[in-house]
Order: C-alpha cells, then structure tokens, then sequence
C-alpha cells in the first residue's frame, strides 16, 4: 500500500470505511433540514404568520430571508475555514477541528426544534449556524482523501462517500416522514408542528451519532510543525504558500475558476429547488403541490443521485474527469431549461429524475477530480480550503443571486435564467482546462 505524505497508509478499508460513514452522518442534514422536512415546515409556518405581515415586519419576503440565511452561513465557513485549515495542516490535527464543526451543526439542527416566526433572528442564528457546520465540517472530512486513498482510487472512493451519504439519508428520511405523516405511530401529539419540530432533533442525535464511526478511526493528530510560535500566523502562512503554488499550476487555478461557476448553481438548485417548486407547481386541480408529492420528489433526487454518482465514476474512466464534468454541466443547462417551462406535478417527478442523476455525479467528480490535481503534499487542509472556500462563496453567490432575483422581479421562474447562466459559464471554463498540468514560470 501506497503511504501519504503525513504517513497515513493509503487504502486501508477499514480507515475508508470509515471516512465514507461521515457523509451516511451528515447527509441527513442536507436531505431534512435543506431539502424536504424542514423547507416545507418553513413554507408553512411564514404562510401561517402571513406573508404580507412578514413583509411589512421584516422588510424582505420569507424566500428571500432564508436564502439570505443560507448565504451567511457559507460566507461565514468562507472566512474563518481557510485560517483553521492552515492551522490544521501545522498542527496536524484535522480530526479536532472536523468534530467541532460536525457537534456545532448538529446542535444548531437541535436548536431549530425551537423555531418561531416571532423570534425569527434567533432562529435564522440557527439556520446559519447549522449551515456553518456542515459546510465546515467538510473541508476537513475532503482534505483526508488524498491522505487515506491512492489517486487511482479517488473517484471511486469519492463517489462511494456520496452514495453513502444519499443512502443514509434517505433511511432517515423516511423515518422523519412517517414521525410527521403518522405521528399517532410515534405517540407524537399533532399539534403545534411538533412531528416537524422532532426530525430536527433526530438529525441532531443521527448526525452526531453516526460521526462516532469515522471519528474513532479517522488519523489523529500527526504532531505540530517544528519552527512555528505563532499558530495563527501560520495559518496564514500556509495558505499564502498554497496560493503561490497555484498561481504557479495552469490546471488547477483553471478547474478551481470552473468549479466555483457551476458549483453556484448546484448549490442554487439543491437548497432552493423545494421553495421553488412549493410556490410554482400544481397538481391537477390547480393547487400548489402537495407536501406529500415534493417528498416523493425528494426521494427520487437522492435515489437517483446514488446510481448518478456511480454512472458518472464510470464515465470518467471513458471520457476523462474534465470531459465528464463538462457533460454534466450541459445536462445541467437542460435540465435548468425544463425548469422554467414546466407547471405540474408529474413534471416535476421527471425533473427530480434528471437533477438527481447528474447532481450526485458532479459532486462526486468534482472533488475527487481536485484531489486528482493536486500536488504531492502534507498540507491536504490548506488546499482544500482553497476548494472549500470556492464551494461556500459560490454558494453564497448563488443562493444570494436567487434572493435577489426574487426580492426585485417577483418571479421565481427569473432566478431559473440566473442559475442557468452558471452552468453555460461553468461548462465554458471546463473546456479551457488542460487536461496535463501546465507549469507557469514565476515572474521576476
């Protein structure tokens, strides 16, 4: 077995294992609290509270305050992760910095159990923070590929962390949506959205719960580097070392600028796409779709994203990491295309089908292509953090553009064009990477 450059032994199954069971941990954040249980609590509580009172109280609409959530959250990780990242990689010590986020994210999912429209900041402080943990979390879980699986096996052991985390969260998902279809089964009282407010807290306990598994096998800290005195000047330090060598890599400066482009609007589409549908699509007899039909949809998604992950592992090995990447973004301006015409329910099923068989593959791509790309090196945290921080500004980007299109047209089929755009931009910057890094002579 090959051995990293901080001494991991790479390949080992269980240390693999292992690291895929943080994506079956946290993937329940994404898949309840993002994308299906608490959206649609979310939707119902402001519409309850009344939007024009919400308006007139808060200044924004409702869709627009929590994409606005959603952005401060990421720019939040954008600022503070780079700096413990270089911290990390000096003091070798990913796995503590990994546990404070995943235990961050997952009380702040606790604390929403708590929401009120009354006490909207208090709860959107949630929304962030829960955000934050998550998002921060995984700059630390990415940074421990090139570490513990040899480059030949990155896109296989990327995509088997990603079907993992689809996986697990579709398990818990279904046991949330019989807690708030069934409550009476559960002995939960139906009153006061409390069926809803319980899968917040069952996230929380899965989260954390299920992070025990990677956390007991994970590398420990691997020791301080000699010569340092000031640890947070180091973090800068190292990361200034990182950008200056991709300033120097043709390649991967090139993929990192694509990726940041078509990355906002997978973002856009994976947080956002319920309030959309919730408020643009009917069922036969004219009303807006129902909780039940968008569960179903959501479920389609991760199902599908499972099988996308592992097609798209296959395609790699036939077109290329890039030429991959690139086809997903065209299916991606496709599907963006249907997006915008469609109307009803049994539309939407099929749009769910084509997101969920591209998404899972362009997110398990993209990051073990940068892993790919990357140099030999100990500081894996300080180069991901490079990653991580395009992943969380065109986040913030993205899910900020989509507010805005919203708050200033009043017409969410207008933020579809926005997304889009990203994905055309995204699909063009691709093109221009070289498939050989290119070595750029420093400049006197």
């Amino acid at each position: 077995m090959e051995q990293s450059a901080s001494g991991i032994v790479k390949g080992d199954r269980k240390v693999i294992r292992a690291w895929s069971m943080y994506d079956w941990a946290n993937s329940s954040y994404s898949l309840t609290i993002t994308s299906a249980v608490f959206p649609m609590f979310y939707v119902a509580v402001t519409a309850d509270f009344g939007e024009a009172r919400f308006l007139e109280q808060y200044g924004v609409p409702s869709a627009s305050l929590y994409s606005y959530a959603l952005s401060a959250g990421f720019l939040l990780v954008a600022m503070i992760v780079p700096l413990l990242s270089g911290i990390a990689d000096h003091r070798g010590n990913k796995l503590s910095y990994l546990k404070f986020f995943c235990y961050l994210g997952a009380a702040s999912c606790a604390g929403l159990f708590f929401f009120s429209v009354e006490h909207i900041w208090l709860s959107m402080a949630c929304i962030v923070l829960a955000c934050a943990g998550f998002s921060g979390s995984l700059v630390f879980y990415d940074a421990y590929l090139p570490e513990i699986a040899e480059r030949k096996d990155h896109d296989r052991i990327s995509a088997r962390g990603y079907t993992m985390g689809y996986i697990g969260s579709v398990i818990l998902l279904i046991i949330n949506l019989l807690m708030v279809m069934k409550p009476g089964w559960f002995g939960i009282p139906d009153r006061d959205g409390l069926p809803a407010r319980l899968t917040f807290l069952s996230v929380a306990v899965w989260w954390a719960g299920w992070a025990q598994w990677p956390f007991s096998r994970l590398p420990g800290p691997s020791g301080q580097k000699p010569g340092k005195k000031h640890v947070i000047w180091s973090g800068y330090q190292e990361l200034r070392k990182v950008w200056v060598q991709l300033t120097g890599m043709q390649r991967l400066r090139r993929y990192l600028m694509a990726f940041f482009v078509f990355n906002m609007g997978i973002q856009t589409v994976m947080y956002l796409a319920v309030n959309f549908a919730k408020q643009e699509i009917k069922q036969a007899d004219g009303s807006a779709i129902s909780d039940e039909s968008l569960i179903i949809s959501v479920l389609i998604i991760q199902l599908v994203a499972a099988l996308g992950a592992l097609t798209f592992v296959q395609l790699s090995k036939r077109l290329g990491n890039l030429r991959a990447l690139l086809l997903g973004c065209l299916i991606w301006v496709g599907v963006c295309a249907m997006a915008w015409s469609i109307h009803w329910t049994y539309q939407f099923y099929i749009l769910a089908a084509l997101v969920g068989s591209v998404m899972g593959g362009c997110q398990a791509l993209s990051r073990s292509t940068y892993a790919k790309f990357l140099p030999a090196t100990k500081d894996t945290a300080s180069f991901f953090s490079f990653y991580d921080v395009s992943y969380y500004v065109g986040t913030v980007l993205g899910t900020a553009a989509y507010g805005l299109v919203y708050q200033f047209t009043g017409d969410l089929r207008n933020t579809i064009i926005a997304i889009g755009s990203f994905f055309v931009l995204g699909a063009f910057l691709l093109w221009r990477v070289p498939k050989e890094e290119v070595p750029i002579p420093a400049t006197a």
